[in-house]
């Protein structure tokens, strides 16, 4: 599944803020986002969010932006699309 994220830089813990459509708002532990260190954060978090190995999250565009496009591997669409509509 491909999903849109938006960093959002210098918060206390890594974590998902709101979800505005298919864009998902993620505050992170980092000054810059768009930067390797912030892009590995990204990687790590949404790894355990969705529950699967941090290989699993592919990033696909946006390295050096706010907003990144990451596929979603290893978990069915519907699993997914569970854990993304449970988000406010």
């Amino acid at each position: 599944m491909i999903i849109k994220v938006r960093l959002i830089p210098g918060a206390q813990r890594n974590e998902v803020i709101s979800r505005i459509g298919s864009v998902l708002r993620v505050k992170i532990r980092n000054k810059k986002v768009d930067d390797e260190p912030a892009n590995a954060i990204m990687k790590t978090f949404l790894a355990d969010f969705f529950n699967v190995k941090e290989e699993s999250i592919i990033l696909v565009k946006g390295a050096k932006g706010k907003e990144k496009t990451v596929e979603v591997r290893d978990k069915s669409e519907e699993e997914l699309r569970k854990i993304m509509d449970a988000i406010p």
